[in-house]
């Protein structure tokens, strides 16, 4: 069973497009630029999107890239996933980096620039230990200890 949740939206832009699942099942729905953008090599902008939220405490919602557009254009979301916070409620823009070296990217108003997925957030509760080696199981490794490729 699919739970809804409730999350208020405001458009504070004109022409800006409320995001949408595009279909059913999807996880994630496009978000748009609310303005063009040109994107010089090796730089990274703030792309608004017209939208400001109203996130439920015990929810976040995560920016994350359009897998299209990481593949056809040189353009990356910067802090993937990003995080909008309950408690935020400016306008949300993306954080998009141009990985070319040598050549201009421009985000036109309109075009679908990131996805947004909204999220639990369960809260930490740290307890204090002298030592966590006892507790679970330690599988070792990271930082590329199971090999490259």
């Amino acid at each position: 069973m699919q739970e809804n949740v409730e999350v208020f939206v405001e458009v504070c832009r004109e022409g800006v497009q409320i995001p949408a699942y595009a279909r059913e099942g999807d996880a994630g729905m496009d978000v748009r630029a609310a303005e063009t953008v040109v994107i010089e090599p090796g730089k990274t902008v703030l792309v608004p999107t017209g939208l400001k939220v109203a996130i439920p405490e015990g929810y976040e919602i995560q920016v994350r890239p359009r897998s299209g557009l990481s593949l056809k254009t040189s353009l990356r979301i910067a802090n993937a996933p990003g995080t909008i916070d309950s408690g935020y409620r400016d306008e949300v823009c993306v954080i998009v980096h141009n990985v070319s070296k040598d050549s201009d990217v421009t985000v036109e108003k309109g075009d679908r620039i990131a996805q947004f997925v909204l999220q639990r957030v369960p809260k930490i509760q740290f307890t204090q230990v002298q030592s966590v080696k006892e507790i679970g199981t330690n599988r070792g490794g990271g930082f590329g200890s199971t090999g490259v490729g």
